[in-house]
């Protein structure tokens, strides 16, 4: 009935579905980079699935933890340049 009261409230819509976005993304990588590593794993390329899921890892990092990079790249940086 009052708007206004909704909108104090903290309610944020664009944050809500971003997060349920990222949710389904993160679980359609995992479905994608599981079925690769299972043609890997029936063709007994050990070598490549190791390499594959380590691009795989970092690869995820860099996309759902962008802060966590950040934060990364500042402590090194920091260890590096003092």
């Amino acid at each position: 009935m009052f708007p206004t009261d909704a909108l104090a409230a903290g309610n944020d819509v664009g944050k809500n579905v971003a997060n349920l976005l990222k949710g389904y993304a993160g679980e359609l990588y995992g479905g994608i980079v599981a079925v690769i590593s299972l043609m890997f794993l029936l063709n007994r390329r050990y070598t490549e699935l190791a390499v594959f899921l380590f691009a795989a890892i970092v690869v995820a990092w860099m996309v759902f933890a962008p802060d966590e990079i950040a934060t990364a790249a500042e402590g090194i940086g920091k260890q590096v340049f003092g």
